[in-house]
């Protein structure tokens, strides 16, 4: 019997950390054919990528989609004991310039149920209503493994000149989804500008998102999600609302990850990759399920 209950214990150690969901979000700085088709960039890429269970990657400027395809084909290739697959959004952006969200995820552990385009208004989206440079990207996914099932992802790079607007909209967004589907459970990230030059203290009492207690600010003021030393900014953040998703956050692990460091790179070699770090966080993982199908 104690031997059963010291296994039982070991066994659920070992779940607690080997099998918490990852959740992330890069702003990958003009991803396209240019980086797709360098094997360093490549390289590095896929090393940050296979570490997340489900990664919003922003900029992605490839009009023909032959980047996402090709880093999902590398990212098959490179991490064996997972798949993954994605949903992309519409290519968006107010004139020429265009840019797409990709949700990479691993369909072993994650299901997407839906997704959703937040709307542009009608006209020619130059008129002071319309806030988003780039529309809201959401997906709605499952996930059996862990403690909280279902959540919604709201995927957001705003506009730095006007993210204090495009931040305070994303209260409405979120609104709009609650009534949509019905759920409490939601993440909002991506790289929101959310510091240094592009907010002021005035601008933040004012904001609804920052001062609604029930959204929670994962990544904190004094982080740096920059890659450049000579910047300590935390434009890049996670945000979350819903008391089961809130629950369900491994304490702690919300932070950007510097790859930078953790892969021993210089400063120009990592602004080949992106300038800014991405974010991540991790859910806690459904012990009862993984029990009975891993142990």
């Amino acid at each position: 019997m104690r031997t059963a209950v010291l296994l039982l214990v070991v066994g659920l150690c070992v779940l607690d950390a080997t099998s918490s969901l990852k959740i992330c979000a890069f702003n990958v700085q003009s991803f396209g054919e240019s980086k797709a088709n360098n094997r360093k960039v490549m390289g590095i890429l896929l090393k940050i990528i296979s570490r997340c269970d489900l990664c919003l990657i922003q900029e992605v400027r490839d009009s023909k989609g032959a980047a996402i395809k090709a880093l999902v084909k590398d990212l098959n290739r490179y991490d064996k004991s997972n798949t993954y697959s994605y949903v992309e959004s519409e290519r968006l952006g107010r004139k020429s310039y265009k840019e797409q969200y990709v949700y990479l995820y691993r369909t072993n552990v994650l299901t997407v149920q839906e997704h959703y385009q937040y709307p542009k208004l009608e006209g020619d989206g130059t008129n002071e209503t319309d806030v988003f440079s780039r529309e809201p990207f959401i997906v709605r996914f499952h996930s059996p493994t862990t403690l909280v099932k279902d959540f919604v992802l709201i995927g957001q790079h705003t506009c730095p000149k006007n993210a204090m607007k495009e931040i305070n909209e994303l209260h409405t967004v979120f609104k709009g989804i609650y009534q949509k589907w019905k759920t409490e459970n939601v993440m909002i990230l991506g790289d929101l500008n959310a510091a240094c030059s592009y907010v002021t203290i005035k601008g933040w009492k004012a904001n609804r998102l920052r001062s609604d207690p029930k959204f929670h600010w994962l990544i904190g003021d004094d982080q740096d999600t920059t890659v450049r030393e000579k910047t300590h900014c935390a434009y890049d953040r996670i945000i979350v609302h819903g008391r089961e998703i809130i629950y369900g956050i491994v304490p702690g692990s919300a932070q950007p990850f510097n790859f930078k460091e953790n892969f021993h790179l210089t400063e120009e070699e990592a602004l080949e990759v992106s300038d800014h770090f991405p974010v991540e966080v991790d859910l806690k993982p459904n012990h009862r399920y993984l029990l009975r199908n891993e142990l």
